[in-house]
């Protein structure tokens, strides 16, 4: 008679860790992260899911040192670097387990937050996000990151909760309506928001990052800015229309003054060429930038009709559930 092992019965939680030149930090974040997850133990399976987005630092030798000493870790290796967003979406479509616990990999995700995450997900909601409360970043970064929630608050025909990333849980259904999602211009925040289902905030104050450089200079931070605002908001299409006759006005009104002055006053008719040459070009620059928004929403276009794949994977190292 052949033994055989019944499988578990136990609910499992699967933590999505996207990497990209973490190699100095992997290994305290990890020791953090177990020290974290034995908490949840006595009552879940759980699982590392790790990302490698195309590092160039030995960041996966690190992650496949991690896999060697431990089963539970688990490493999907991209071919190459597809940026954050898709790094994680990567993740979600590998992940199978009941809950997803998306985190980054630098600490300033505190691993101990995800308790209350999951506290939160025990007493009913289907999506917990990690709310920062304080943030031990520059000056100039919290200025922008404020100037951006607050423009995306504006624009967004959906609610985005403010002072959000990617730090947060998510239900098996929710990663399972997540996946159905296939956009290029990827802006994770906005499409949990859009999902919908029942979702709660936990605050917390996040720290400061442990070493090496953000992943996300202001080239990126720009770039996942427009793809919030763009991808979730028709505002900047209907600011053309409104700036187009917010100028068709103020001609009407240049075109009555100038035949008041003409006809009523024609001592003071001086010649304007260099108000006319100001004018001109303040059109003009108005004309290119509105342009410019239309040629965003058409490169966006463009790029969802070409199809293409959001990611490779080059290796898996474990079996990821």
């Amino acid at each position: 008679m052949s033994d055989t092992t019944a499988p578990s019965t136990r609910r499992t939680i699967s933590f999505l860790l996207p990497v990209y030149d973490e190699a100095e930090n992997i290994e305290v974040f990890h020791a953090a992260l177990v020290e974290s997850a034995a908490h949840l133990e006595d009552r879940y399976d759980v699982q590392f899911l790790y990302v490698d987005d195309g590092s160039s630092d030995g960041s996966l030798a690190v992650l496949k040192g991690l896999h060697d000493r431990d089963p539970r870790v688990v490493v999907l290796a991209l071919s190459r670097n597809f940026g954050h967003q898709k790094a994680v979406t990567a993740a979600l479509d590998a992940c199978h387990a009941d809950a997803a616990i998306i985190m980054d990999t630098d600490l300033q995700d505190p691993p101990r937050v995800s308790l209350d995450l999951v506290a939160a997900w025990e007493a009913g909601a289907d999506v917990v996000y990690a709310q920062r409360l304080t943030r031990d970043d520059s000056a100039f970064k919290r200025a922008t990151a404020h100037v951006f929630y607050r423009v995306l608050t504006r624009a967004a025909s959906i609610d985005i909760p403010r002072n959000t990333g990617d730090f947060r849980l998510l239900d098996r259904k929710v990663v399972d309506e997540l996946r159905l999602y296939r956009e290029h211009n990827r802006f994770l925040r906005g499409m949990v928001s859009h999902v919908g289902f029942t979702q709660v905030a936990v605050p917390f104050h996040r720290d400061k990052r442990h070493g090496g450089s953000t992943g996300y200079p202001i080239s990126k931070m720009v770039k996942l800015a427009g793809d919030g605002i763009f991808g979730f908001s028709t505002a900047p299409l209907q600011l053309i229309s409104r700036v187009g006759m917010a100028f068709s006005l103020l001609s009407l009104l240049g075109i009555v003054y100038a035949l008041v002055v003409r006809l009523a006053y024609p001592e003071n008719a001086v010649p304007g060429w260099a108000f006319l040459a100001i004018t001109l070009f303040l059109i003009g620059g108005v004309q290119i930038s509105m342009l410019g928004i239309l040629g965003s929403y058409l490169g966006r276009v463009y790029v969802e009709v070409q199809d293409r794949p959001l990611y490779s994977v080059a290796d898996t190292i474990g079996d990821p559930w």
